[in-house]
């Protein structure tokens, strides 16, 4: 049934619980997944995630990419101004955002944000 209240949150939550490691395409599997549909539909609405911050999201993509701050030279300029932006010291410039989104694929609206 449709999740209304935290509490059917939490008991379809333990539900699933019960029901992990259940084979697909069994009874115990299907409902396993359409618990799970259902449970992330409720959190989407309740609980939604706010975007990173451009830094963030930078960082996370070099970590993702193995890169050090040296290799962001090319994306953001000298290595004092590397340095600055990763700090929160300098906003990205425009042209800072266009690399960032074509060469290491950072979603332009995280960058804008």
């Amino acid at each position: 049934r449709p999740i209304k209240t935290d509490e059917d949150y939490y008991t379809a939550f333990d539900r699933v619980e019960k029901l992990w490691g259940s084979k697909r395409d069994t009874p115990e599997g299907d409902e396993l997944d359409l618990l799970v549909t259902i449970i992330e539909s409720y959190e989407l609405k309740h609980y939604p995630l706010a975007p990173p911050s451009p830094i963030d999201a930078i960082k996370f993509r070099m970590e993702q990419m193995g890169m050090s701050k040296s290799d962001m030279i090319q994306f953001l300029g000298s290595q004092s101004r590397v340095s600055e932006v990763l700090s929160g010291k300098r906003n990205l410039s425009l042209k800072m955002i266009k690399k960032l989104y074509k060469e290491l694929r950072i979603q332009a609206e995280v960058l804008l944000s």
